[in-house]
């Protein structure tokens, strides 16, 4: 049908707001599921469904909301630059408490006092972690070893080794909000950054330890949170068509591009077909 016609003539970018809770993977299914339902494709032995090809340009913790940058159709191939691209967050963390997934979803393993922390020895130390750092991941991430992702193997209960720090650029950090124990920072950063490491690593230098609490991508390449991402009640054929139209203004040279392929060493852009 028409509609059907419409879905697989799609072809670029554009962004999605992924709300908090499911994984990024699980949103971009959830995508995929609405639009072949909405042009009536079955998706059960259908060999149509394995043509729409759909995919996100970096992953979202699954506590994280924000900008999810999706590629559909040939779009699929421009996904690298998004990884290796610019990207803004806005970080509530916590000061007293560490957790094993560096975020509050994960168990407190450890409580330290942080009365003593001032705004400006906060201010003081993110100098330290602008330009460019080194950098530890997080033992609960999608970098994966042996083609597992980490994450995967903490849960199962496996003994995992910290991958080994690696270089990460941080263009712009800055302290919105000091309430303590929580801080806000605004944080622009490239490719293979990890804000939950960040706020880790800033809680080490104050001599205590921090975790974060909220976490929420504003920019992600060109594409921003309130101008560019769609809510889920526009996760339709028409307002993705409008949407690509609108966003292919935002792309030098558009959809045409051909060598494309930029991604940080370690990480991989999803693809689902």
């Amino acid at each position: 049908g028409r509609a059907a016609d419409k879905l697989f003539s799609l072809s670029g970018l554009f962004a999605v707001r992924k709300p908090k809770g499911p994984t990024s993977a699980a949103v971009l299914n959830l995508l995929k599921e609405r639009l072949l339902a909405e042009a009536g494709v079955q998706t059960n032995g259908n060999k149509r469904n394995q043509v729409l090809k759909i995919g996100h340009g970096g992953t979202l913790d699954s506590a994280a909301t924000g900008v999810l940058v999706v590629g559909i159709g040939k779009g699929t191939k421009m996904l690298g630059t998004m990884l290796a691209g610019s990207k803004k967050y806005t970080a509530i963390g916590m000061l007293g408490k560490a957790t094993d997934t560096l975020d509050a979803t994960g168990k407190v393993t450890e409580e330290k006092p942080y009365d003593q922390v001032t705004k400006g020895d906060l201010e003081n130390v993110l100098q330290k972690f602008t330009g460019d750092i080194m950098q530890v991941p997080p033992l609960y991430s999608a970098l994966k070893k042996d083609g597992e992702r980490l994450s995967t193997l903490m849960k199962r209960g496996e003994a995992v080794e910290a991958k080994p720090a690696r270089p990460v650029r941080v263009y712009s950090l800055s302290l919105q909000q000091f309430q303590p124990p929580l801080f806000t920072l605004d944080v622009e950063c490239g490719g293979g950054f990890y804000v939950r490491s960040l706020v880790n690593d800033i809680g080490k230098e104050l001599s205590t330890c921090a975790t974060v609490q909220e976490l929420t991508r504003t920019k992600q390449g060109p594409f921003t949170l309130e101008e560019h991402a769609l809510h889920e009640d526009k996760w339709t054929i028409d307002e993705i068509a409008r949407s690509l139209e609108h966003c292919t203004a935002l792309l030098p040279g558009g959809p045409s591009r051909k060598k494309l392929k930029t991604e940080h060493p370690g990480e991989t852009s999803v693809i689902c077909e």
